[in-house]
């Protein structure tokens, strides 16, 4: 069984889910890969104490704080190297970011295996764990805005908001 809430940001409505333990996923809907590998039947529509703290989390991002992670458990459905992957984008800070390249280089020094620039980017694409996992923080090669699976408007919005961060920035 998944706990699951809806949390009404800025940008729309996300969809979150819980196992109970930690937050397993964070979508907006519509999102590209949506709910992915959750059973439709499995989610429950109730309020357990992960997802509260993921709501008071998500209140304080888009009121301009920069919340603390580590004070939430996550627990994506997703293969190791997936998880290494979204372990990496985690130390991305607030307001930074991070090209695919220099991400897949990251990834590479702590495994090692041959092709890593697409792998990196299709673990990147299927973040189960948006706005939470920052992988919104991450730009092509040559800085450009590319894939994002809640939508590039999206992300570009997210990208500004945190170089401006207050929650007046939403009344524009």
């Amino acid at each position: 069984m998944t706990n699951v809430q809806i949390y009404t940001s800025p940008l729309g409505q996300l969809l979150l889910a819980s196992d109970g333990q930690g937050l397993s996923g964070c979508w907006f809907e519509g999102q590209k890969y949506y709910a992915a590998g959750f059973n439709k039947d499995d989610l429950v529509s109730q309020e357990d104490q992960v997802l509260f703290q993921a709501k008071n989390w998500l209140d304080q991002y888009f009121n301009g704080e920069d919340p603390d992670n580590k004070r939430l458990k996550f627990h994506p459905h997703v293969t190791a190297f997936r998880q290494n992957v979204l372990d990496v984008l985690q130390s991305v800070p607030y307001g930074k970011v991070i090209t695919y390249q220099q991400l897949a280089a990251k990834v590479k020094s702590q495994q090692d295996s041959g092709k890593y620039a697409r792998a990196v980017a299709g673990a990147v694409g299927h973040n189960p764990l948006s706005i939470f996992i920052p992988c919104h923080r991450v730009l092509g090669s040559d800085g450009s805005l590319t894939g994002y699976a809640g939508g590039l408007t999206r992300k570009r919005t997210l990208l500004e908001f945190e170089q401006t961060p207050s929650a007046s920035f939403w009344e524009k």
